[in-house]
């Protein structure tokens, strides 16, 4: 931690701050997998709509 000390004597204490990470960009198989769960979801979606028309 850098500590300076300020004209009316008292301290001041900066964090350290963390190093930058670069994230990388998607690749085609997150891609894939985000649709796959987007369709799952929906599929689950419609399967309750058709219960609760069932049901009424």
């Amino acid at each position: 931690m850098a500590v300076t000390k300020e004209d009316g004597g008292r301290l001041n204490a900066f964090a350290t701050e963390p190093r930058m990470r670069y994230v990388d960009p998607p690749s085609a198989g997150s891609t894939s997998r985000r649709l796959l769960l987007i369709g799952v979801g929906v599929g689950v979606v419609v399967a309750m709509v058709a219960v609760a028309i069932r049901i009424s």
